[in-house]
């Protein structure tokens, strides 16, 4: 019961630490974030956080993980409204959608700007890898289904993975996010339809 509990806590304390952090990065950035104002916020201290995260620099990864998450979430769901038929059109709205979240101020700072930024290659994160494998595990169908044309589906979907996640950057860090967004959804769709067999694609 004891072990219960102390385990409740050290969850509840790293909740506690990423909601903190996911706030004071999205308003001040990662660099202009104080771990001291951080952690006296939610009534910790410094040791809490390097206990959880062991820098800040680890409380970063957690917090972009989160949000990275929730992005591939909040684009299955918005996919979903749209009733479409084929888990092709899915596929391709998916990635649409994730690069329309590029225009959420939270998530422009928090996975865009700040987390390549201090992290280093986004396709090596968990949350990156996790789309990945989903990404993977659909194409496998549509290959079978004869969807899609005779390609490596692993290679395909870092393809695909990757140009909606560069998209996302590039709006992002773009002086005019809106303006850049229809480019990057279009050439993005005439990319993905390369994959589909001839047939599919008049």
């Amino acid at each position: 019961m004891a072990t219960n509990k102390r385990l409740e806590k050290m969850a509840e304390t790293r909740a506690k630490l990423i909601a903190a952090a996911r706030h004071a990065f999205a308003q001040n950035g990662f660099a202009a974030t104080s771990m001291d104002e951080l952690t006296a916020e939610v009534g910790l201290t410094r040791g809490a956080l390097y206990h959880n995260f062991v820098d800040k620099k680890g409380l970063l990864a957690a917090v972009v993980a989160q949000v990275d998450s929730e992005m591939a979430a909040r684009a299955q769901m918005a996919v979903a409204k749209l009733k479409l038929g084929s888990a092709w059109d899915k596929l391709v709205a998916e990635g649409v959608c994730y690069m329309e979240l590029a225009l959420d101020p939270e998530i422009q700072r928090i996975v865009l700007l700040d987390g390549p930024a201090f992290l280093g290659d986004p396709s090596q994160w968990p949350s990156q890898n996790s789309c990945l494998q989903a990404t993977v595990a659909t194409l496998v169908d549509l290959r079978e289904q004869g969807v899609i044309k005779d390609v490596d589906v692993e290679a395909a979907a870092r393809l695909m993975n990757g140009a909606a996640l560069n998209a996302a950057l590039w709006v992002a860090a773009s002086d005019d996010p809106a303006a850049v967004l229809p480019k990057a959804i279009t050439a993005f769709k005439h990319l993905m339809s390369g994959f589909l067999r001839e047939k599919d694609t008049a």
